[in-house]
C-alpha cells in the first residue's frame, strides 16, 4: 500500500482550490467558470437580486463563502470557535452598492489568499480532521460556485 506524502496531498488541494477560484485546469470546471472569473461578470444590481422568494442574493453567497473559508481555517488551526452565527449573512446581506459589491469580492479574495497561505505552511503529517478540513475547503466553495452559476442562468437569462 502506498503512503501519500503530505506535501503531495497539499499540492493536490492547492491545485483544486486554484481551479475553483482562479485558473481552470480542466479538472472539474469548464473554461472561464472559476469563482473570480464568474464574479467579474456580475454587477452589483445582479448581486443584489435573490433568484427566488426564499433564496439568498449572489452577494450573500459570496460573503458566506469568504466567511466559510475563514472559519474553516480557525477550525484547522484550533481551537475551534464556539460562537459562530452561520445564519447572520443570510439574514443581513441583500442589496449592495457597487462599492459594497467590490468590498465583498475583495473579502473573498483575501479569505482565499489566507487559505492558500495556510496550505503553504509546511506540514509533517495530517490527522483525519486536517484532511477533511482541507477537502471541505474545495467542496464547500465549489458548491457555492455552482449555486452562483445556476442563479446567473436565471438572472442573466
Amino acid at each position: 500500500m502506498a503512503i501519500i506524502n503530505p506535501n503531495d496531498f497539499n499540492d493536490a488541494i492547492r491545485l483544486l482550490l486554484d481551479e475553483t477560484f482562479d485558473h481552470v485546469h480542466g479538472l472539474f470546471l469548464d473554461r472561464n467558470t472559476s469563482f473570480f472569473e464568474t464574479l467579474a461578470t456580475i454587477s452589483a444590481d445582479e448581486a443584489s437580486r435573490p433568484v427566488g422568494g426564499r433564496c439568498a442574493t449572489l452577494a450573500a453567497q459570496v460573503k458566506h463563502t469568504a466567511f466559510y473559508l475563514d472559519v474553516s481555517l480557525q477550525f484547522m488551526r484550533g481551537p475551534a470557535p464556539t460562537d459562530i452565527d452561520w445564519d447572520e449573512i443570510w439574514r443581513t446581506v441583500s442589496m449592495v452598492t457597487d462599492d459594497e459589491w467590490r468590498t465583498i469580492q475583495g473579502e473573498l479574495r483575501a479569505a482565499y489568499d489566507r487559505a492558500l497561505a495556510f496550505l503553504n505552511e509546511p506540514r509533517e503529517d495530517y490527522d483525519v480532521d486536517q484532511l477533511a478540513g482541507r477537502m471541505a475547503l474545495i467542496v464547500h466553495s465549489a458548491y457555492h460556485l455552482g449555486e452562483l452559476r445556476q442563479a446567473l442562468c436565471t438572472l442573466q437569462g
